[in-house]
C-alpha cells in the first residue's frame, strides 16, 4: 500500500490515507484515531514516522488530543467515542472465548501462558489477568494453582455468547 521507494515521504503517505478515511466517513468526527503504536503496526512504519503523521493532522485541527482518552477526529465539540479504560481486557476475553468455542484451545488443555498472551495482544500482565478472570467467571476456563489455566469442559461453557461481567 505504501510506496517505500518513492519520492513522497512515508509520513505524508500515511497522513493521506488517514485524511481519506476521515473524508470518506470511515473515521467520522468524534471517532478515535489510531494510536502511534497502532499506526506502527498497521503500516510497518517507525514510531517517529507515526508521531509525525499525527503531528501533521493536529497542526490543521483535523484531529485533537484529549489527555487520558486518546486522539479524536475533530471538531472538538463532536460527540466522542471514548473507549472505556477497562474495555481492552473485555475484548481479549471475548476473542479468547471465541477461540475456545472454535477449537483453537481445546477442553482440558492449557490456555497459553501470560507471556504468550501479553505478546499476542500487546498488553500488560494486568490486562491479561483481567481477561482470564472474566473467562473464569463465565466458565470458559479454570485455574489450578501452580499448574496453570485450562479450558473447561464444554458443559461449563456459557450457552450463548455473553457480555463480560463487571470486574
Amino acid at each position: 500500500m505504501l510506496d517505500r521507494s518513492g519520492s513522497i515521504p512515508l509520513y505524508r503517505q500515511v497522513e493521506t490515507i488517514l485524511r481519506e478515511q476521515i473524508s470518506s466517513g470511515e473515521l467520522p468526527a468524534g471517532s478515535l484515531v489510531p494510536s502511534e503504536k497502532e499506526l506502527v503496526r498497521e503500516f510497518d512504519i517507525s514510531r517517529d514516522t507515526a508521531r509525525r503523521v499525527l503531528k501533521e493532522l493536529r497542526a490543521d485541527d483535523t484531529i485533537y488530543n484529549l489527555p487520558g482518552h486518546g486522539t479524536f477526529v475533530g471538531p472538538r465539540d463532536a460527540p466522542r467515542q471514548i473507549r472505556q479504560p477497562d474495555s481492552r481486557y473485555r475484548e481479549i476475553a471475548a476473542e479468547l472465548a471465541n477461540d475456545i468455542r472454535n477449537g483453537t484451545y481445546r477442553p482440558t488443555r492449557p490456555l497459553p501462558s501470560e507471556v504468550h498472551l501479553k505478546q499476542r495482544f500487546d498488553v500488560t500482565t494486568k490486562t491479561v489477568r483481567e481477561a482470564v478472570k472474566v473467562l473464569r467467571q463465565q466458565g470458559w476456563v479454570y485455574t489450578v494453582i501452580r499448574e496453570g489455566t485450562f479450558v473447561s469442559d464444554p458443559d461449563s461453557w456459557p450457552q450463548e455468547p455473553q457480555e463480560p461481567e463487571e470486574a
